[in-house]
């Protein structure tokens, strides 16, 4: 389900802080600017209602869904919402199985390779590796060299436009932003800004290839 989306714009926007009145303003100028993936952490205000707003206001055409999934509990409220993804800060096989029986995308997030490995057997779309700050590109390229080709590996944590290449060149398949992209507080028209920056930061790499 993920790898359309990842193919069109692999950069996943995390509004973690996001309210559900001003939601749906600054997902359509993330959309704006080519972001296909958006997760709104379930440590958010009213996350689920952020969660609904934008599934009914983006339909199919985005990936919406949740992020700081810990609880299996969690999956079936994010799926009610309209959510199709679960993102995670750890590698619970029991949420990856949940969220893979609900039909949902699941990005695990993983900090070596034992939990790398665990979770893809257990069904996980992809891997998050998190956090980033500690898993500097020369980890990410000793990763590649043992995952499995197709897998995609996407840092997570302190990534700024200007670390996308390193990454990139390390192996990294894409990348979820955080508060380099948007913070509380932050309106449609700063995130618009924020999110060209990673938008042209990716496109200067692709066009290189």
């Amino acid at each position: 389900m993920i790898q359309p989306y990842l193919d069109r714009f692999p950069l996943v926007a995390i509004l973690r802080g996001v309210t559900p009145d001003e939601v749906v303003g600054i997902g359509q100028s993330l959309v704006d600017q080519g972001f296909t993936i958006i997760e709104v952490p379930l440590n958010s205000p009213e996350p689920f209602e952020s969660i609904r707003r934008l599934a009914k206001a983006f339909g199919r055409d985005v990936l919406i869904g949740a992020g700081t999934v810990t609880e299996v509990a969690q999956v079936c409220a994010i799926g009610e919402a309209g959510g199709r993804l679960v993102v995670m800060p750890h590698s619970d096989a029991a949420v990856i199985r949940a969220a893979k029986a609900a039909d949902m995308a699941c990005l695990p997030g993983v900090a070596t390779p034992t939990e790398a490995f665990a979770a893809l057997r257990e069904g996980a779309d992809g891997l998050k590796a998190f956090p980033a700050e500690v898993l500097p590109p020369v980890v990410i390229k000793a990763w590649r060299s043992v995952l499995p080709k197709h897998v995609r590996l996407l840092p997570v944590g302190g990534i700024t436009p200007q670390a996308i290449s390193a990454y990139i060149a390390a192996g990294a398949s894409g990348f979820g932003l955080g508060s380099a992209l948007y913070k509380p507080g932050m309106d449609a028209g700063a995130v618009s800004q924020t999110a060209r920056q990673f938008a042209d930061a990716w496109q200067s790499i692709h066009s290189a290839d």
